[in-house]
């Protein structure tokens, strides 16, 4: 299998940060202002990207798949749970993603959102069938492309005028904002094994894929939310309209959407393959693209809080035992056919989430849940008296 150098996932993750939907997210801080709202930004990115890191070394350094490394907690049967549960959320993500793109791309160029859903899965497509290993020069004349583009974004924002102080939206509590910040690099726990397994220094390319990611993504809250402060507008489409960017704003739109969507398709394959080995990644990652369009298409996703706080909910307790079995006990269960103490632990993680999510705590509920659930695997696995490696 061909290896990815580090630098090439340092571009994958660029990609993935560059993103209309954090840019989306970014523009909820408006009404804590930009001080406090970046605060909490940082803070939540911070604790989801060690998470991101954390979840990443485990593939790297075992070579699996991010599905394939979570039957080492769960076992074979236990882990096709979360496959197929992972497999959904990246088939919604694809169509979500598809869905803001076309509607933010026909802000400035009116063809109809079905139009623009059909533009950008094909592009999606293209991105595929080229392969994560051979995107190559694609991957990166796209990133430098929107790179520049998202300075001349930034300029337009922060220069285009002064603070607003009111109508910046309901308002949100500090613990609420730092919850928000860590659920979006916890959407990508579940996939950023994919990309490090193949990975020529594991350990490196794990850390620069979850630096430049959250670096990137604290970059697209901040533009959200100084849209929203400095123009008055959530409407970032609108805001590069009116700064005459044009074609550069459709660029940066549709760009934008296709690197992290591709993420999302591609690992929906990835997932597939572990459950059932007759099943192609590629082919799959392709089926997730189509599906996505067409959910694009079919159907509105305005308000993604929901989902992420559900993703949150499911995969923040499934990563927190693989990190305890990992890092700490040394506990191996891919040859089971299910690991019933994960389960359990992993059903009450679950539980405690949705009971937290409740609860106005000051770094958010992520990190109180991940917490809890570690101390549950070690307690437990010192009242087994039993490891299960030498």
């Amino acid at each position: 299998m061909k290896k990815t150098s580090t630098f090439q996932n340092g571009l994958i993750w660029f990609g993935a940060g560059v993103s209309l939907a954090e840019i989306l997210t970014g523009t909820s801080f408006a009404s804590l202002g930009f001080t406090q709202g970046f605060a909490a930004i940082v803070t939540g990115h911070v604790i989801g990207c060690i998470l991101l890191f954390l979840a990443g070394l485990i593939g790297g350094r075992s070579g699996r798949s991010a599905m394939e490394t979570v039957k080492m907690s769960f076992g074979q049967k236990g882990g096709l749970l979360f496959a197929v549960l992972n497999v959904l959320q990246l088939v919604g993500w694809t169509a979500i993603m598809i869905y803001d793109g076309a509607l933010a791309a026909g802000s400035v160029f009116p063809a109809g959102r079905w139009a623009w859903c059909l533009v950008i899965g094909g592009l999606i497509l293209l991105w595929i069938l080229v392969g994560v290993t051979n995107l190559g020069w694609l991957n990166k004349l796209s990133m430098a492309a929107l790179f520049l583009l998202t300075l001349a974004l930034c300029w337009v924002i922060f220069g285009s005028g002064t603070p607003q102080t009111s109508g910046l939206g309901e308002a949100m509590s500090f613990g609420a904002a730092v919850e928000l910040a860590v659920a979006m690099p916890l959407s990508w726990l579940p996939l950023i094994s994919d990309y490090t397994r193949e990975a020529e220094k594991p350990f490196q390319a794990t850390a620069v894929s979850a630096i430049v990611y959250g670096l990137v993504s604290i970059w697209m809250y901040a533009i959200g939310m100084g849209a929203a402060i400095f123009t008055g507008e959530s409407d970032i489409a609108a805001v590069m309209v009116k700064a005459g960017l044009g074609i550069a704003a459709l660029v940066i739109l549709i760009l934008s959407t296709v690197t992290t969507t591709f993420l999302d398709a591609w690992s929906a394959g990835i997932s597939a393959e572990s459950i059932s080995p007759r099943l192609t990644g590629k082919w799959m990652a392709v089926g997730a693209a189509l599906l996505g369009t067409a959910g694009a298409v079919l159907f509105p996703m305005d308000d993604v809080t929901g989902f992420l706080y559900l993703i949150g909910s499911v995969f923040a307790p499934m990563i927190a035992i693989q990190i305890a079995d990992f890092f700490l006990l040394r506990r191996d269960r891919f040859q089971a056919d299910f690991d019933g103490r994960n389960l359990v632990i992993w059903l009450v993680g679950f539980a405690a989430y949705r009971g937290l999510m409740r609860l106005d705590l000051p770094l958010g509920c992520t990190l109180a849940d991940m917490a809890l659930v570690v101390t549950l695997c070690v307690l437990v696995d010192k009242l087994a008296g039993k490891p299960t490696l030498p």
